[in-house]
């Protein structure tokens, strides 16, 4: 079973999320994406050099996961923990293209910035 993200929250297309973001997204406060970090391993975000959180796609698509786990399924932390587990998704496509389609979308999401500067 994959897990899927609710279908009416939609999802950026960012390369990056910070926590604010993401607890906006997944309607979570951000201690709880903290404390799901110490339960659930998948969720890993990547740290800057100052500590800040930076979520994937990924890594928000996971959230909404176990939120629904936990939330509409009722399923307890460590049941959801072993659900992961047990139905873990297959990687969905090689390694090697994943850098070369983030720095795509990093490079639109920059240009999308040039385009259209924000005002002051």
């Amino acid at each position: 079973m994959q897990m899927e993200p609710q279908s009416k929250t939609q999802i950026p297309d960012k390369l990056y999320f910070k926590i604010g973001e993401v607890s906006t997204i997944s309607g979570l406060p951000t201690h709880v994406l903290r404390f799901w970090e110490t339960q659930f391993k998948k969720i890993n975000p990547k740290r800057t050099s100052s500590g800040q959180r930076l979520y994937r796609k990924n890594d928000v698509e996971l959230i909404l996961g176990i939120k629904n786990l936990l939330h509409e399924k009722k399923f307890t932390i460590k049941g959801a923990v072993q659900h992961l587990k047990t139905h873990s998704p297959a990687k969905k496509r090689p390694t090697s293209i994943d850098p070369l389609n983030e720095i795509r979308l990093e490079l639109k999401r920059l240009r999308n910035m040039l385009d259209h500067p924000k005002k002051k």
